[in-house]
């Protein structure tokens, strides 16, 4: 199984998710590729079992500047075979804009027909210790999701 885990990051704290994302991957026998978003065409989540997106939410509920173009191209992307996750960091100090990108990118893959594998997982700043269960599980339904996925397809 591949997974392709996009990561946006100011603070470092996104590729902290990310990194701990990949690692539960990695542990269940996924091969992950990790990038960086401005760096990332969305035409290379073609090729994977898995996508993971772990964008930040800038001032007011505001997407990465970097991750626009790659969010637009979710829009016209066609991603059937693709399972799909949206993890982020942010601060809940924003009160209603926190973390808002990731219901924003969920809500962008939505229309690339790829099957929604786990809930979005908001983490409020840098990952503690405590998020660590989260963000494996967060993975492990991916994994799950993507097993399903293959049978369906017959694969």
């Amino acid at each position: 199984m591949k997974a392709q885990v996009v990561y946006a990051t100011l603070t470092g704290n996104n590729e902290d998710v990310a990194d701990i994302i990949i690692e539960a991957l990695e542990n269940a026998d996924v091969t992950v590729k990790k990038s960086e978003i401005s760096q990332t065409e969305v035409d290379e989540l073609e090729d994977v079992d898995i996508a993971v997106v772990v964008p930040y939410t800038y001032d007011q509920g505001s997407l990465p500047d970097e991750g626009l173009d790659f969010y637009d191209d979710l829009a016209d992307a066609n991603l059937a075979s693709v399972v799909y996750g949206v993890a982020g960091s942010g601060d809940t100090y924003y009160l209603d804009d926190y973390c808002l990108a990731v219901p924003k990118f969920e809500k962008q893959f939505s229309l690339t027909n790829a099957t929604k594998g786990a809930a979005g997982v908001k983490i409020n700043l840098n990952p503690q210790a405590n998020d660590i269960p989260t963000l494996q599980k967060f993975a492990q339904d991916l994994i799950t999701a993507a097993k399903n996925n293959k049978q369906k397809e017959g694969v």
